[in-house]
């Protein structure tokens, strides 16, 4: 069974964005963020090797949570669900892709940059959305100003959230957690190297408001 969508964003502070180019890095790279804390894993359908490496990460690690992100139709919607993944992320909201993940059970985050895309988003009945991309729209500041005004609406910020700011979003009352990718370096991924990694999850695992 899925998790829901708050589910996945309470099982830690950060939710690893990840592109990953080799699926032979996939188990490895899952592991280590599962080691370090970080269970819920989005890998975004933005490579070539992108529904191998779900189907990797899910067989080699079966206490992550792997996501498929980067979902733009319903055909990616339904190869993510295929391929193994248990939530979805968008980088927007759209009918067609929200349609398809209902057909599918996909629980979704999908993507909102205006107070209008989240009143639409809530019309459906969408509670928990992904603030894209975060730190081009304003940042903490910006999201914290939505907090009164959609008061019945959480957030996972991604887009520009790194180390030094993801404090700043985790102390908002609308925040659940947040995307980053600085957990997983491209070079440290290059290089196999795991230990690495895993303590930059453990890291992020322990950020706090």
């Amino acid at each position: 069974m899925n998790p829901s969508v708050e589910d996945v964003c309470r099982l830690a502070p950060v939710i690893p964005v990840l592109i990953v180019e080799d699926v032979a890095t996939a188990a490895p790279l899952a592991r280590a963020l599962c080691a370090g804390g970080l269970r819920a894993l989005e890998v975004t359908l933005r490579t070539p090797a992108a529904l191998d490496v779900i189907r990797a990460m899910v067989a080699a690690a079966p206490d992550a949570v792997v996501g498929a992100g980067t979902l733009m139709t319903p055909e990616d919607v339904r190869a993510a669900k295929a391929a193994g993944a248990r939530f979805g992320v968008s980088p927007g909201c759209t009918d067609r892709v929200l349609d398809a993940a209902e057909a599918e059970g996909l629980p979704m985050l999908p993507g909102v940059a205006t107070p209008g895309e989240a009143m639409r988003a809530a019309e459906r009945g969408l509670s928990i959305l992904k603030f894209f991309p975060a730190e081009a729209n304003g940042g903490a500041k910006a999201l914290g100003a939505w907090a009164s005004p959609l008061a019945k609406l959480r957030f996972c910020p991604t887009g520009g959230v790194s180390l030094e700011n993801a404090r700043d979003y985790l102390k908002l009352p609308n925040v659940l957690c947040v995307g980053g990718s600085w957990v997983a370096p491209k070079d440290a991924v290059a290089e196999g190297d795991w230990a690495r990694i895993e303590a930059l999850a453990a890291e992020a695992a322990a950020l706090t408001a």
